[in-house]
């Protein structure tokens, strides 16, 4: 398992270089006003792309290892084309964008998402080292198409990004299907199922989606209503130094969400759930080490390095690092927890405690946000954190019997991985 955990490790970390890097040329080149327009975009998207996930979605990983591909990939396609469509149109009715935000809006979406939808049943058939190539490659080509556009082709605007992004994930899209065509499932495809099969493994896919997927829509809330509560209460400017902090900090979910989703898929796979969850506490706790560490470096970066960096704008970013450090490391660790009740299918705890969440982040921030800016939306993003994980091992505590010496790292765990480094060499 620490192999695995550590080649996927090894992906993320060069993704989060790559989307590193995509931060930088946008801050660089667009500013901080233009930062902040690409960040309520990637929001928006990010929005429609979780009520995809509401027939689909991560819950695709859980019913693939049992069910034919293709009879869910069509009802997966199907809904991501009417989201795509109606929330795009929805969101050109509720706020004052244009023409063309709507269109490229819709696209992106659709296109990420068919991209997503098609990693996740590689994954689901644990085919890692290809949904770590996939992802890899989304980025990579992200980045190098931002790079040429920015600088050989002086296209340094926000429309460049949008079609930055068709390439980044349609090419890799075109890839992840001729793997899926390569499936055993792809022999039996002739075999077209009958129309009440369909609908029976449309049903499943629904009912497995709406559960694990609701979570997933609230926690978004919690972790973006204040990029919309700073737009609407400060300003673009503002939005772009924000989310400049956020994905700096954010990046070192790397660490814990590389743990969460193979100890996930190994979860779903296995016959003794909590007996697996007890073997994957180690790396849980090794995990909040090494993510501890990430938060207190990043924290010890002083704002005229990030000034350095990004522009002179972005100094401020420091500032709102420090007001989500704790909560960046807390919910590292909910990642852990989280995982656990979605491999057993519990989502009622997960929605339950980002629901909390929610509660705690709207009123937070629309206390904050007017009097200390930027800051104060950070401060209500840990708020929530911190009220959601306090729920979540509260209930991992009880369905495990794990205590808090079962979850916090000590000495001997600093050892065992050292001997587990060691011997994967």
């Amino acid at each position: 398992m620490i192999k695995r955990i550590l080649q996927h490790f090894a992906a993320r970390v060069l993704t989060a270089g790559l989307s590193f890097a995509v931060v930088w040329l946008t801050a660089r080149y667009l500013g901080a006003a233009g930062r902040g327009e690409v960040s309520l975009f990637f929001t928006d998207m990010s929005g429609l792309v979780l009520l995809t996930g509401l027939l689909g979605g991560s819950s695709l990983i859980y019913l693939v290892p049992r069910r034919n591909v293709w009879h869910l990939l069509l009802p997966a396609y199907g809904w991501a084309l009417v989201v795509s469509v109606l929330g795009a149109g929805a969101v050109g009715l509720l706020r004052p964008v244009s023409l063309a935000y709507v269109l490229h809006l819709g696209g992106v979406t659709l296109v990420q998402v068919l991209l997503s939808v098609n990693v996740f049943l590689l994954l689901g058939r644990q085919r890692e080292r290809t949904y770590n190539g996939l992802t890899t490659a989304q980025a990579a080509l992200l980045a190098v198409s931002l790079a040429l556009a920015f600088g050989p082709f002086g296209w340094a605007t926000v429309t460049a990004y949008y079609y930055a992004n068709y390439v980044a994930y349609g090419l890799p899209w075109l890839i992840s299907t001729a793997l899926l065509l390569r499936l055993p499932d792809a022999r039996r495809r002739a075999a077209t199922p009958s129309r009440a099969r369909r609908r029976a493994v449309a049903r499943e896919l629904a009912r497995h989606s709406r559960g694990a997927h609701l979570s997933n829509l609230l926690t978004f809330a919690n972790y973006r209503f204040g990029y919309y509560a700073v737009a609407y209460l400060a300003s673009a400017k503002a939005l772009g130094v924000l989310s400049v902090g956020v994905a700096l900090a954010e990046a070192i979910w790397l660490i814990p969400r590389s743990t969460a989703l193979m100890h996930y898929v190994a979860l779903v796979n296995a016959a003794d759930k909590p007996g697996h969850a007890h073997a994957a506490l180690r790396n849980g706790r090794l995990t909040l080490l090494a993510t501890a560490a990430a938060v207190l470096a990043l924290a010890a970066v002083p704002a005229t390095w990030l000034a350095a960096v990004f522009g002179p704008e972005f100094g401020a970013a420091h500032g709102v690092i420090l007001a989500l450090a704790p909560g960046i490391l807390i919910n590292g660790a909910g990642m852990q927890f989280s995982g656990y009740f979605s491999g057993t299918a519990n989502y009622r705890v997960n929605n339950r405690a980002a629901l909390l969440g929610l509660a705690v982040t709207v009123p937070v921030s629309l206390l904050l946000v007017p009097y200390l800016g930027m800051v104060g939306a950070a401060l209500g993003m840990t708020a929530s954190y911190t009220a959601s994980v306090a729920y979540l091992f509260w209930h991992f505590r009880h369905a495990t019997g794990a205590t808090g010496a079962d979850v916090l790292p000590g000495w001997a765990d600093v050892q065992w991985m050292i001997k587990g480094i060691r011997g994967v060499r």
